[in-house]
C-alpha cells in the first residue's frame, strides 16, 4: 500500500473517526431530550439494574422489530416513577408489573412509568415492556446508529445492529445510559427459518417453528446497552480453542458462507490478538461468555462478546494504513482495535460519554501494543507517531457531561499519543505493563470517570500528572519546546501550556542522552560544544520551535 494516495487514507480515517462523532459532537446548544438521555435523571437514579430477557422477533421482510423487555432492578430508595429509553419511530406500547399495566407519560424518547406497587428499598421487582415498530436504519452504519437491513450477494437477509452514541435505545426498551450495566442478560430472538442470529455470550438453546427459529443468547457478564446486538444472516461457524490467562477460551467465528475460507485463514489474528493484549491488559474479561467474532455488512464494532467484522478481509483499515508507515499493514485494523475494547469499553466502561476517550484512546493504544508484541518498541514507536498526522486538535478529548455529548474524535490518536508519551514518562516498561493490567483488574466489569483513570494512573506511576492530564484531555494545545543554541549554552522552556504544565523530556546532546525539565520560564544547560548535535526524543507528543 505504498502507492495509497494519501488522501484516500485520510478519507478512511475521517469516516472511521469523525463521521460516527458528528451527531453529538458538533451540538453547542442542548435541549431537554439531551439531558434525559445524558444524565442520571431521578427516575434512573432510585433503581439498580439487575437482569434483562430481551425476547423479540425480527421480520426483515418489512423491516419491523417486536417484542417485549423484561427489566428487573433493586430498589435503591423510594420511588413511584421509573424512566425507560426506547427511540421512536418504534412505539412503547404498553408496561406492566405484576400482571398489572402501569401508565405512561411519553416524553420523546424518554418514558415514565408510574409503578402501582410500594417500591420498598433493597427489593428484586420487575418490568415487562412491550414494544413493536420499523426502527430506525442506519444509512452509514456504524457511525449514525440503526439497523442494516441489507442482503448478500446470494439474496439473503442480511441484518446488523449498531448504536454507539446515539444508544440501544434506538432498537430495544431499556434503562438507556452508560452508568448502570445490567449484571446478565438472555437475548431470545426469532428470525425467518433459514437464518442465524448471533448475539452476545453463548447460545444457550435454539428452538425451531414451522417458519421461523429462535436463538437464545445468555449473556453471564456485566454489559453496556450499546454492547448488546443481533447479526442476523446465511453464517457459518467454526471455531478454535484459545489456552489463555484464565485456562481454555472459545474463539467462535460466525461468517457469511461465501466467505468461510478467506475467513479461517484471515482470522489467524484473534489469537494473535489475545495473546499480545493478555499480556499487556490480563486475561481477556468474559471467558464466562467466550469470544465471538461475527461478519456484518458495515465495518465493525466492539460489541460484547460479540465483536462484528465488515473489513473485506483485508489487512489494515479496509486495505488502508492509516500511519502511512507500512506498520499498520501488518495487522487487519478491526480485528485488533475492536477487539482490543473488550479490555477498555466493555470491562472498563465511562460513565458519561463525555469520557469516550477512555474507550477510544486506549484501544488506538492497543493498536501499536499489538505491533510492540510481535514486532518491538521501535515498530510499535513508528506506528502510533505515524498517527498524529490524523490528529486535528479541533477541541478537547473530553465532551460536556450530562447532555450524550462526546469529545473531539481526536480521542483516538491523540489518546493514543497521550499514551505513548505517559509510557516514557514512566520510564519503565515493566511498571507501565502494570499499570494497564491494574486498570483492568482494579476497575474488573465497572463504569468509571476520567479522574478515577487519572488518579489510578498517578497513584501507581508515582507523577505529578493534574497538569499533563488537563494539557492533553481538556485543551487543543499541543506543548511546545522552545530552545535556542548560543555561547555553548542551551536555553529551553514550555510554551502553548496549561497552568501547572509538568513534564520532563528526554534528549540526546552529542550522542548523550539525558532528561532536562521545561518549564514556563527559560532553563539552562552548559554545552561542552559551540554546535553540539540535539536530537528531542520522538516518543513525546510535543512540538518542537528553535528559535
Amino acid at each position: 500500500m505504498k502507492n495509497t494516495p494519501f488522501s484516500l487514507i485520510m478519507l478512511a480515517f475521517l469516516m472511521a473517526n469523525t463521521m460516527f462523532a458528528q451527531l453529538l459532537q458538533e451540538k453547542e446548544n442542548f435541549t431537554r431530550q439531551d439531558t434525559l438521555r445524558g444524565s442520571i435523571t431521578p427516575e434512573r437514579d432510585w433503581w439498580d439494574l439487575t437482569y434483562y430477557h430481551l425476547d423479540i422477533t425480527v421480520s426483515p421482510d418489512d423491516k419491523t422489530i417486536s417484542g417485549e423487555n423484561t427489566i428487573q432492578y433493586k430498589v435503591l430508595q423510594p420511588n413511584q416513577i421509573l424512566q425507560i429509553d426506547l427511540q421512536p419511530p418504534l412505539v412503547l406500547t404498553k408496561v406492566t408489573q405484576n400482571g398489572k399495566s402501569l401508565d405512561i407519560k411519553h416524553d420523546g424518547n424518554a418514558h415514565f412509568v408510574t409503578l402501582k406497587d410500594q417500591q420498598h428499598i433493597g427489593d428484586i421487582n420487575s418490568v415487562i415492556a412491550y414494544y413493536e415498530g420499523t426502527p430506525r436504519e442506519a444509512v452509514r452504519a456504524p457511525w449514525d446508529g440503526g439497523i442494516s437491513w441489507k442482503k448478500d450477494n446470494n439474496g439473503n437477509h442480511f441484518v446488523a445492529s449498531s448504536c454507539q452514541g446515539l444508544g440501544a435505545s434506538v432498537w430495544w426498551p431499556n434503562k438507556d445510559h452508560m452508568y448502570d450495566e445490567v449484571d446478565s442478560m438472555l437475548i431470545s430472538v426469532e428470525v425467518p427459518k433459514g437464518l442465524t442470529n448471533v448475539s452476545n455470550g453463548r447460545l444457550r438453546n435454539v428452538k425451531e417453528k414451522e417458519n421461523s427459529t429462535t436463538f437464545h443468547w445468555f449473556v453471564s457478564n456485566p454489559i453496556n446497552n450499546y454492547g448488546v446486538n443481533i447479526n442476523i444472516g446465511d453464517y457459518e461457524n467454526f471455531s478454535e480453542v484459545y489456552k489463555g490467562e484464565k485456562g481454555d477460551l472459545d474463539l467462535n467465528y460466525y461468517v457469511l458462507k461465501d466467505n468461510l475460507d478467506k475467513a479461517k485463514e484471515h482470522f489467524k489474528d484473534a489469537p494473535k490478538m489475545m495473546k499480545a493484549f493478555e499480556h499487556w491488559f490480563g486475561p481477556y474479561p468474559f471467558y464466562e461468555d467466550s469470544f465471538k467474532l461475527v461478519e456484518v455488512p458495515y465495518l465493525g464494532m466492539e460489541h460484547q462478546s460479540s465483536v462484528t467484522y465488515g473489513n473485506q478481509y483485508k489487512k489494515g483499515y479496509l486495505g488502508n494504513d492509516l500511519s502511512r508507515t507500512g506498520w499498520g499493514l501488518k495487522f487487519d485494523f478491526i480485528i485488533i482495535h475492536e477487539a482490543g475494547h473488550e479490555w477498555f469499553a466493555n470491562n472498563i466502561t465511562n460513565v458519561d460519554i463525555a469520557d469516550m476517550w477512555i474507550h477510544e484512546g486506549f484501544t488506538a493504544y492497543s493498536e501499536n501494543l499489538f505491533l510492540d508484541y510481535y514486532y518491538g518498541k521501535e515498530a510499535s514507536a513508528d506506528y502510533v507517531i505515524g498517527t498524529r498526522a490524523n490528529i486535528q486538535n479541533d477541541k478537547p478529548l473530553i465532551g460536556k457531561y450530562n447532555v450524550n455529548n462526546e469529545g473531539s474524535s481526536d480521542m483516538y490518536y491523540k489518546g493514543a499519543n497521550m499514551l505513548h508519551t505517559l509510557r516514557q514518562l514512566v520510564d519503565d516498561d515493566k511498571k507501565w505493563r502494570q499499570i494497564l493490567r491494574g486498570l483492568n483488574s482494579n476497575f474488573y466489569h465497572q463504569t468509571v470517570t476520567t479522574k478515577q483513570i487519572e488518579n489510578y494512573i498517578a497513584e501507581q506511576s508515582g507523577l505529578e500528572l493534574k497538569g499533563f492530564f488537563n494539557q492533553y484531555l481538556r485543551s487543543t494545545k499541543i506543548p511546545v519546546l522552545e530552545y535556542k543554541i548560543e555561547d555553548k549554552k542551551l536555553t529551553y522552556k514550555w510554551n502553548n501550556i496549561v497552568e501547572d504544565f509538568k513534564m520532563p523530556i528526554q534528549v540526546e546532546i552529542d550522542g548523550q542522552t539525558q532528561w532536562i525539565n521545561p518549564s514556563s520560564k527559560n532553563q539552562t544547560l552548559k554545552l561542552k560544544s559551540k554546535i553540539p548535535e540535539i536530537k528531542i526524543d520522538r516518543d513525546f507528543y510535543i512540538e518542537v520551535k528553535a528559535i
